[in-house]
């Protein structure tokens, strides 16, 4: 059994804005704990820290790295462990519920694995029998590129793997071996302390190692009305395969925020330092147009309001650009070749 590719964690597609930011979000979190300015680590990226707080945000694996290579400077060395700690299900949001009301501790590996790209990984998961052995190993590779990395990479997502495994087990959970591809650190004693188990370093590989015996456990919490119910959410919350890039991703971020004021190219070109020309350029090179890429975005956000708000038609207009409610009908009709009437009927 493996999981799904993750193509943000190759160095092929390392551009395309796919990646959910959940990570990013935890070491904000940090850097806010501990009274730390995080705007250095966004410059030059066209992303900003309040932008990944937005849920619908995406990144590319590039500037993903690169916000959390800078922040890794900023923050204790060990922060890969204490950030991986404090997580929990609840923290893996729709992914964790479909986990917790999976039939068995097995379904709930296998689920996490299908869509761990939900939430933003740095690193790509999949699950090895190793023949003749009584455990399974949980693998997570990242690319040749993120070497430099690896530390924090593997203690946050090992961490934060054990503490999902103890909401979903029990307290008793412990692995039985973790080996990593790295020479220890410092701190290698918190390793020790946490996964209350060996902890190997300058492996082969970067594994966590778990008695095969946990595989058959039976959930007191599964329920399969609830957990169709996540799976389906979980799918509906898979990242986009359009692998837009950068600057695509950077316009739409933008445009999600500044909607209901209808910015214009040259507005959103300044935002990000860029002349009109240039930008025009730039989405010409991931093969899009500012038009096409404010049409999406205006057709998903009223379409999405159409269908889970009571607002006026003419009101959710307003709020995605249109202060003449006939002007966004028609052009609602060309987007979708439906009314906002029948759509909201649907």
């Amino acid at each position: 059994m493996t999981g799904s590719d993750n193509s943000a964690a190759s160095d092929d597609g390392a551009f395309a804005g796919t990646l959910p930011t959940n990570m990013l979000c935890g070491l904000l979190q940090e850097a806010r704990l501990r009274g730390i300015n995080p705007d250095p680590w966004f410059a030059g990226l066209r992303v900003s820290a309040a932008e990944i707080q937005d849920v619908r945000a995406r990144v590319s694996y590039r500037q993903a790295s690169e916000i959390v290579r800078r922040a890794v400077r900023m923050l204790p060395e060990d922060i890969g462990l204490e950030l991986g700690r404090r997580q929990n299900g609840g923290n893996f949001g729709l992914l964790g519920l479909a986990m917790k009301t999976s039939r068995d501790f097995a379904q709930a590996v296998a689920i996490g694995l299908e869509f761990q790209r939900n939430q933003g990984p740095l690193m790509e998961l999949r699950m090895q029998h190793d023949a003749g052995a009584d455990s399974v190993a949980i693998l997570a590779h990242a690319p040749e590129s993120q070497q430099d990395l690896l530390p924090f990479l593997c203690e946050e997502m090992f961490a934060s793997l054990l503490m999902l495994g103890r909401d979903l087990a029990g307290p008793g959970l412990a692995p039985k071996r973790v080996e990593l591809a790295y020479p220890a650190p410092p701190y290698q004693q918190k390793y020790a302390a946490l996964f209350e188990c060996e902890v190997v370093f300058n492996q082969p590989r970067n594994a966590l190692l778990l008695d095969r015996q946990w595989l058959s456990l039976q959930f007191p919490s599964y329920n399969p009305v609830a957990s169709q119910h996540a799976l389906a959410m979980c799918r509906a919350h898979q990242p986009s395969d359009r692998h837009d890039g950068e600057y695509t991703t950077a316009v739409e971020r933008y445009l999600r925020r500044h909607l209901r004021e209808n910015p214009t190219m040259q507005e959103v070109a300044a935002h990000l330092h860029l002349s009109e020309r240039n930008l025009r350029r730039r989405l010409g090179n991931e093969d899009t147009r500012f038009s096409a890429v404010h049409d999406r975005i205006r057709t998903e956000q009223a379409l999405q309001m159409l269908q889970n708000s009571e607002d006026s038609i003419a009101h959710i207009g307003v709020l995605v650009g249109f202060n003449d409610a006939r002007e966004f009908r028609r052009a609602f009709k060309r987007w979708t070749g439906t009314t906002p009437s029948q759509a909201r009927g649907r």
